[in-house]
């Protein structure tokens, strides 16, 4: 089956597919859809995979294939997928546009959680039954099932919900890593962000509500903007507005019940960026980790502020590395 149009749907949330094994249904929190193995759990060796054999537009590249699995080794695990999401990672891989690429072609899918089927004589830290994600980016989660090297995955209790679990590899590393590695922030400090509502967003809101670090979370205008506005707060958002609040002169109010942010988190670039970094304090950072708007980031100059961008972000969570980091005033 040509995938291309249940891809436009996957990507937009809009539908719920069935096909091959594969349930492609309701977005996880605004942030990425999420792919279900409609398998049983003796149905794993099943080969079904979202695959491209070049880059270009996912409607476009994106195929249904069915794969012959690689031959089991002494250090190898089957692996069948429960859950992948669809993060914008993925499709700029997909894409040809992300800093690390697989080579072609390749299944997409950079996280996902799935359980062990089989075990290779030679493993010792998994069992079957185990859940596990993925070590590195790149290994191809949108698919039924794969034979992976064990030192390319990590356990997983067992107890976490599946969603969790998928998004897990991801989101609240690079949430984790801003908040820590850029500012030395105390309970009672402010974070600013833009894409508020997305997984990494959502993430920041959490790890900071459990610091005590207060956050001033920045989303599009919409008509649930209530509701999304509710449920972000039932997080631990501090404050949510709204791109043209960010514009307007009521800051000035919002800023008797919270002090400037010191850290600035930017997911969308362009003037959402810029706005994020007239708000910060002077001496101030602002780490950008995304670019949404894919429109460049204006520093402006009517603040003194260091700009520090996070230029390793796609895969810092994963090598353990220091982030590289260019400063200036």
């Amino acid at each position: 089956m040509n995938l291309s149009r249940v891809t436009s749907l996957l990507i937009r949330g809009r539908r719920v597919y069935r096909t091959a094994g594969l349930v492609c249904g309701e977005p996880i929190r605004d942030a990425a859809v999420l792919l279900k193995n409609s398998y049983s759990v003796s149905a794993a060796r099943d080969r079904t995979a979202l695959l491209h054999r070049n880059h270009g537009e996912p409607s476009q590249v994106v195929q249904l294939e069915s794969l012959v699995l690689a031959q089991m080794g002494p250090e190898s695990v089957l692996v069948k997928m429960l859950a992948a999401p669809i993060n914008p990672s993925d499709l700029n891989m997909i894409q040809g546009t992300y800093a690390i690429l697989p080579e072609l072609p390749a299944v997409g899918g950079n996280e996902g959680v799935g359980q062990v089927m089989e075990v290779g004589d030679k493993v010792k830290t998994l069992k079957v039954g185990d859940w596990v994600i993925p070590r590195d980016a790149g290994i191809g989660t949108w698919r039924t099932a794969a034979v992976l090297k064990a030192d390319d995955l990590v356990t997983l209790p067992k107890d976490i919900p599946v969603l969790s679990a998928a998004t897990l590899g991801v989101n609240p590393c690079t949430a984790f890593r801003m908040l820590t590695d850029f500012e030395e922030l105390k309970p009672g400090d402010t974070v600013i962000q833009n894409a508020a509502n997305s997984g990494v967003g959502q993430a920041v809101i959490q790890i900071a509500a459990a610091k005590g670090i207060q956050t001033i979370n920045v989303v599009r205008d919409r008509p649930d903007l209530q509701q999304l506005s509710d449920r972000l707060t039932a997080l631990g958002a501090t404050h949510v507005i709204t791109e043209e609040t960010l514009r307007r002169p009521e800051m000035k109010e919002l800023f008797k019940s919270c002090p400037r942010p010191k850290l600035a988190l930017n997911g969308v670039g362009g003037k959402s960026a810029t706005e994020l970094l007239r708000h910060l304090q002077s001496g101030g950072s602002m780490v950008t980790y995304g670019g949404m708007a894919k429109q460049p980031v204006t520093v402006p100059v009517v603040r003194k502020v260091v700009f520090m961008m996070w230029v390793r972000l796609p895969i810092i969570h994963r090598t353990g590395s220091t982030p590289s980091c260019s400063s200036g005033t």
